[in-house]
């Protein structure tokens, strides 16, 4: 693969439980030097010890609406009435620095960066799914942090993410979290450079 291949942007995504987490956590312990993440902008406020510019970028909302119209970002959400989104110079800075830019992001996010201009080289999509709807409700409830209706809102939002990922040309790769460790075998071979899909999604039926 060449420097320039490398150098395109990972966008990662799935629902949540899938392990996306755990397996981006394994890579950047491994490989230190090789990936990086960007840095988001939000308009929320800083919490203790968050620095600006290492966290997150902290701005006012009319900065962040500004920087909408501008066409700035790649892909830009509303969570808990506080703004975030992801700049195309942030991106672009994690290459100048030599590192393969990974972005973890939702299907909300992998709509609007496909049809975002001046991100160049295109991005990697890849999506991390589970084997099926009984074991992310498995995982999702072996947290111990979530109420019966965070899991029901999460197990809904997983069927359309996984629905979605079935359209044609979505995800140039698939890998399926049926066990960690061969997981993290595809998931790091596709980070360091190989392009070839893994694995089918599971059926939605399966309950």
């Amino acid at each position: 693969m060449s420097r320039s291949d490398f150098l395109r942007p990972l966008v990662i995504s799935g629902p949540s439980g899938t392990g996306k987490s755990t397996l981006l956590s394994r890579l950047f312990l491994a490989h230190p030097d090789k990936f990086g993440f960007s840095v988001s902008h939000t308009t929320r406020t800083p919490r203790q010890a968050e620095v600006d510019g290492k966290h997150y970028y902290f701005v006012s909302r009319d900065t962040f609406q500004n920087l909408i119209q501008d066409g700035a970002f790649i892909e830009h959400a509303q969570f808990s009435n506080n703004y975030y989104g992801t700049s195309i110079q942030t991106v672009k800075d994690v290459a100048a620095s030599g590192r393969r830019c990974i972005l973890d992001i939702d299907s909300q996010g992998v709509r609007q960066i496909k049809t975002t201009k001046g991100l160049e080289p295109n991005p990697i999509y890849l999506f991390i799914s589970p084997p099926n709807m009984k074991s992310l409700r498995e995982r999702l409830t072996g947290r111990g942090s979530e109420s019966e209706s965070s899991i029901r809102t999460r197990l809904n939002t997983a069927v359309k993410e996984i629905d979605y990922a079935r359209t044609p040309g979505v995800h140039d790769i698939i890998i399926v979290n049926d066990n960690l460790d061969r997981a993290y075998v595809a998931f790091e071979r596709v980070a360091l450079g190989d392009p070839s899909p893994v694995d089918d999604l599971p059926r939605l039926d399966d309950n």
